[in-house]
């Protein structure tokens, strides 16, 4: 079963810590009422989502989904009203659950989903090299069709093929935080590379 906890805060007077106590009292309420796995679905939004992640796993949670994407209003400058607007993901909403799942992947006993932005069978990859258990697809189906999953599947199979890959579990986890050549990849001190390579270029 999946425990979405999609909120917004807004009363200033509440604290974070407070938050995040309420969203560990809600899986424990609802771990205390069933006996099927719970995966708990969340935003990264936390001061420290890696103790999040494992306060929630020591709390009875067995997987993670990596992440809620909140919708955004916007203001309708005619109606001058508030407008849910409701856009499909783009690829780069992937960098964000790829980074965490790469990080988390072997420090917690529970299982990984990847969710946003995959679009591609090497998005599918990717995730599952940073060490996810499993991808979830909405937008590129909701674009494409139910059909577009052989597709995708066929993209997944081509390039294992041409990269001598066997099987999903050869390869899962082995671009991990623990298993990446260079972990500081998924680490702040890795932009002011990037931003280095950016201007040279």
């Amino acid at each position: 079963m999946e425990l979405n906890l999609y909120s917004v805060p807004t009363d200033v007077n509440v604290t974070g810590a407070e938050i995040e106590q309420q969203c560990v009292d809600v899986l424990r309420s609802v771990k205390a009422e069933v006996t099927i796995p719970v995966a708990v679905k969340l935003s990264p939004f936390f001061a420290n989502f890696a103790n999040m992640a494992k306060r929630l796993v020591e709390n009875g949670a067995d997987g993670l989904v990596l992440f809620n994407r909140f919708y955004q209003p916007d203001i309708d400058m005619e109606s001058l009203e508030v407008a849910p607007h409701v856009f499909y993901s783009t690829p780069m909403a992937m960098r964000l659950p790829l980074r965490w799942i790469a990080i988390l992947h072997g420090r917690l006993k529970a299982s990984l989903a990847a969710t946003s932005g995959i679009h591609r069978g090497t998005d599918a990859l990717k995730m599952l090299m940073a060490g996810a258990n499993v991808t979830m697809l909405c937008s590129v189906l909701m674009r494409h069709g139910i059909d577009h999953l052989r597709v995708i599947e066929d993209e997944m199979v081509t390039w294992m093929r041409e990269h001598d890959y066997v099987s999903v579990e050869q390869l899962k986890g082995s671009m991990s935080h623990q298993h990446c050549p260079d972990p500081k990849a998924f680490e702040r001190a890795q932009y002011m590379r990037a931003v280095g390579i950016y201007k040279s270029a």
